[in-house]
Formats: structure tokens, sequence, C-alpha cells
């Protein structure tokens, strides 16, 4: 079973993406802000992160920068509610692979996933 970061302060969030991964056949970990993401094991052992872009304190491009900047491969899937055409450049050219608009849908999130799971070695 696949783990699957999710990183995003919304709570509410955060519980309906886990209940979403787990129905489809994922393993979800939880993180309330990137500083706690980037400090846990998970970090090296997520097939893919679900990375908010607006968090407080580190926001998501932010911590896309340090993965990264490490050189962390990680397929990353930035979420925002208020992604810009510009901050949707800015998060696809600093490496993350797809940005969904909240809300989106369930269909939309699981079909993200397999399409980027399949190309993982």
């Amino acid at each position: 079973m696949p783990a699957v970061c999710v990183v995003d302060d919304a709570r509410s969030i955060r519980k309906s993406v886990a209940n979403l991964l787990k129905s489809a056949g994922y393993e979800p970990v939880c993180f309330e802000s990137g500083d706690l993401f980037l400090a846990s094991p998970w970090r090296q052992r997520a097939a893919c992160v679900l990375l908010d872009l607006w968090m407080p304190g580190m926001h998501g491009q932010d911590v896309l920068a340090v993965l990264r900047a490490s050189g962390d491969s990680v397929p990353v899937i930035c979420m925002s509610a208020h992604a810009s055409e510009t901050m949707i450049g800015q998060a696809l050219a600093g490496g993350a692979v797809q940005l969904l608009k909240k809300p989106f849908t369930a269909d939309a999130l699981i079909e993200a996933l397999a399409n980027i799971l399949k190309e993982r070695p």
C-alpha cells in the first residue's frame, strides 16, 4: 500500500483526503505543517506528497523548494483554493507534478495519483 503524505493546515481537508486515500487503497500520513512533514521520516518513504500551497509559517512552495534543493524527487501534487496562473506556473517550475484547485473531486485526486504513481519505478 503506497504511502501518500498529506500536508495541509486545515484539519477538515486532512481528514477528508485521508479517508478518500484509505478507501482507494493508499496509506495516508497527515501533517498540519510543512515543518512537521520535513522533519518526519515519512519524507523519505512517501510515494507521493499532497501539499497545500497556502499554510501559516512555511508555505507549500517553500516546502517544495527544500525537497528539490535536497535532491528529493518524490512526486508532489500541490493543492490550493487560491491558485492564480502565476502560482500554478511557479509550483510547476519549482518541481510540482500537478496542481489541484480546491475543491477538487475525489475522482480528480485518485486519477492524478494513479497516473503519477504508475510512472514511478
